[in-house]
Parts: C-alpha cells; structure tokens; sequence
C-alpha cells in the first residue's frame, strides 16, 4: 500500500497545507475532535505534536502549548489510546511531531510497531540525527512503511542537503530561517532567495516551508518555491480561546488561498 504522504504529493495539484497542532491542547480530549475539523475545513495533512517538557526547536507559543497539555495529563501512552480509532474518522496523512528522548524511553521499535498499526504515516523528530536513524531505525520504518521527515535550515550546506535528499522519504521539512517555529518572517529577499535555491536544487523529495508561516500571503509566497506549507504557531494561537470548531473554520480561511471546505 502506497504511504498517503507519497499519494498527496502525488496527486494534489496546488500547494500543499500541512497544520501543525500539540495533543492535547487546549483540552486534553481535543486531539481527534482538531483533526477531523481541519480534514472537513481542507487540510490537505496534520501534523500532531508530542507534548515535550524541553522542546528546542519550539517558541514560546508552542511551548506553552506543550506545558498545558502535559498538565492536563497527556503523554505518550495516552495519545495512542486517544488515536487507536484515527482512521475510521481521518482520510488525510497523519504525522507525529516529537523529541527522541521520549521515544527512546518508550522503546523507539515498539512505539513505531504502535503508530504503523494506528495508521500514522510518518515521524518527524528533529534532534535524531540522520546517523541514528540510518544505523538504527532505517530498516523498521521501511518496514512499517513510515517516513522519517528530515529538516534542513539555511545552514544546511548543498551537500549535506544532498545526503538528506537521498536519505529522505515523504518530504523534505524545509526550515524558512535559524529561529524557532513562530518567529516572525516577512519574506525578506534573503528567505526568497534561500528557497529560489531549494527550488532550483531540483531535489527527489517534494519540499515543505515550516517555521514562521502566518497568513495567507505567506503561503502565497511558499507557492512559488515549494510543494507546501506547514503553519503551527498560528494555528495554536487561533484556538487558545473561543468555540473550537468555529475557530478552527474561521482560521482556516485565512490561511489557505485556494483550499474549499470539504462536504
């Protein structure tokens, strides 16, 4: 069966819309109820984050997110149990967004073996290094028909960009600046140029822009360089208050330029 990450970018014409959310947040029983609202809004796929107490990569929005949810009970274990019925609600690819060290204390093939059986399509773990998952967990991913999601920063040299291309399945996360996710971007002709050259890098795996995404215009601009686009902290900051659902549809509007709400 083909993974539904290789599908999506396989068969979507336009740029893809990928929302990132932390389960359990705002409430610990959200998570399910979040993802079949931004499927029916028109999500193309999710990304749900792990709750970790020291996420690096995170802001501040985020990691607040991550602190209340933790405090309201989820962990790990819990968000299996919370996911075991995803599929017969969710069509669309399913990422978890997480740490290493959690998944290390779990038992990193157990927690694969669980996610694969649960339906998730892949895994992006941003302070696993390449080496590792090569070494280590390379053939149980193939095996489980998960992807790993490798992240390249405008640090990223041409060549080690080129070792995570070939390395790399589902996507490419391609990080729009050295900040954390939630800084601000205003496309400044330094990012444009940034990823005009991962465009022009003609790399295997379809490119996704993370990190600083807010609004519409900045999809907009991610279109003309990338196959899509990942927003978080905004969408976290769009359902901290007010009716769920109706936020969820009220943000979605103002992010995506050419996705209608599905029937």
């Amino acid at each position: 069966m083909e993974n539904r990450i290789d599908s999506l970018f396989k068969y979507k014409s336009g740029t893809v819309l990928s929302v990132y959310f932390t389960a359990g947040y705002p409430n610990l029983n959200d998570t399910l109820t979040i993802a079949k609202e931004l499927e029916a809004n028109g999500v193309d796929m999710l990304e749900i984050g792990i709750p970790f107490s020291d996420p690096l990569a995170d802001g501040p929005i985020i990691q607040n997110s991550s602190k209340i949810a933790i405090q309201n009970g989820m962990c790990i274990e819990l968000l299996l149990e919370q996911l075991i019925t995803l599929r017969k609600h969710i069509s669309i690819p399913v990422l978890l967004m997480g740490y290493y060290n959690p998944m290390l204390q779990y038992g990193v093939v157990s927690f694969l073996e669980k996610i694969a059986a649960i339906g998730i399509d892949g895994l992006i773990l941003p302070d696993m290094p390449i080496e590792e998952y090569q070494e280590n967990y390379e053939a149980d991913f193939k095996r489980l028909n998960l992807k790993n999601i490798l992240l390249i920063t405008p640090q990223t040299s041409d060549i080690r960009i080129r070792y995570i291309d070939s390395v790399s399945g589902g996507f490419i996360y391609v990080v729009s600046s050295s900040a954390t996710t939630g800084g601000h971007t205003d496309f400044s002709e330094k990012r444009e140029a940034y990823l005009s050259k991962i465009s022009s890098m003609k790399l295997n795996n379809p490119c996704v822009v993370g990190f600083g995404i807010q609004n519409k215009e900045d999809v907009k601009q991610v279109g003309k360089y990338a196959d899509g686009t990942i927003i978080g902290t905004a969408f976290i900051n769009a359902i901290a208050q007010g009716e769920l659902k109706q936020q969820i549809k009220n943000f979605i509007k103002t992010v995506s330029h050419d996705t209608a709400v599905r029937t």
